[in-house]
């Protein structure tokens, strides 16, 4: 095994959480500016790509679905979303009267970890409910219509429903006195936890498979098999499923090119611009797509015929 390989498969996810993750906290402890968190974003990237061509966990996710451009959009508004909510943040902080409820006299890391642990329990069960109320589904079913898991999968979410996740799970923290700096830390974790749970990097957790929200766990929340895909909500870790009675270990079988997306929709839109507009279409994506395949088939048993 090449030295890279090695790397990617039992070093790149503790320089991921670990090394970067702690790069960002050590940034906004020591009072760097906001804008140099990009940096460590774009850095989380990089490393994911290049780690998908060394260690491929299926080669052909590495290959384009004709959705290379709508998932580098869905990535870029996602950063200048998270760019406009800290500005946001930052405001509200100016403008309301503070609580103080925040323990803001622990260590940064020891609030960055608490804050961590309740934004990852809020965002699983928005994740959880996603799947289960309709309007919801209807923003989260557009990071779930794709045709395979690689590093963008992550910021693949329709920009209200990322929206929704703030709103939930960091919003009502600095409301009670969370200090901005640590939110900051604390967006770029979810960023580069979302690149991770998605990129294409066949890695090993040992132990860990259990504990955290990656590779083989949350794989199996993707698969379009019936009944198997409803699982798995977790952002972080997996104890608030496990909680919720949806965790599931992973799957004796490997996901592979076709086992991913939507069951029963093979054709969901891959248009930036359509997916904006999917929430507010009557109706589903899928049911067109359904529509216009059986339409298909009775022209073709009509040719034939």
């Amino acid at each position: 095994m090449t030295a890279l390989r090695f790397f990617a498969r039992y070093l790149y996810v503790p320089t991921m959480m670990l090394g970067l993750i702690g790069v960002a906290i050590y940034m906004m402890a020591k009072g760097y500016p906001y804008l140099l968190l990009a940096f460590v974003i774009l850095a989380a990237i990089g490393l994911s790509f290049l780690m998908e061509q060394v260690l491929p966990y299926e080669e052909e996710w590495n290959h384009g679905h004709d959705d290379f451009g709508k998932d580098a959009a869905h990535a870029i508004v996602y950063e200048i979303a998270n760019l406009i909510s800290l500005g946001i943040l930052l405001l509200i902080t100016l403008s309301l009267p503070a609580w103080h409820l925040w323990p803001q006299s622990l260590p940064f890391v020891v609030q960055f970890v608490l804050a961590l642990l309740i934004a990852d329990c809020v965002m699983t069960l928005v994740h959880y409910w996603s799947h289960r109320i309709g309007w919801l589904w209807k923003f989260h079913s557009i990071h779930h219509g794709v045709h395979r898991l690689y590093g963008f999968n992550g910021f693949v979410r329709h920009p209200l429903h990322q929206g929704i996740d703030l709103a939930l799970g960091i919003l009502p923290l600095v409301l009670i006195g969370l200090p901005v700096p640590v939110a900051a830390a604390l967006g770029v974790a979810v960023a580069i936890q979302l690149n991770v749970q998605h990129a294409n990097v066949d890695y090993r957790l040992g132990p860990l498979t259990s504990l955290l929200s990656i590779g083989p766990v949350h794989r199996l929340h993707h698969v379009n098999w019936a009944g198997d895909g409803d699982v798995n909500f977790g952002l972080f870790l997996t104890v608030w499923d496990k909680m919720l009675g949806s965790y599931r270990p992973g799957s004796a079988g490997k996901p592979g090119v076709a086992d991913i997306g939507i069951q029963d929709c093979p054709h969901f839109p891959q248009n930036y611009a359509r997916q904006l507009k999917i929430p507010f279409e009557p109706g589903s994506p899928c049911d067109h797509a359904s529509s216009s395949e059986q339409a298909s088939t009775a022209s073709a048993s009509e040719v034939q015929g």
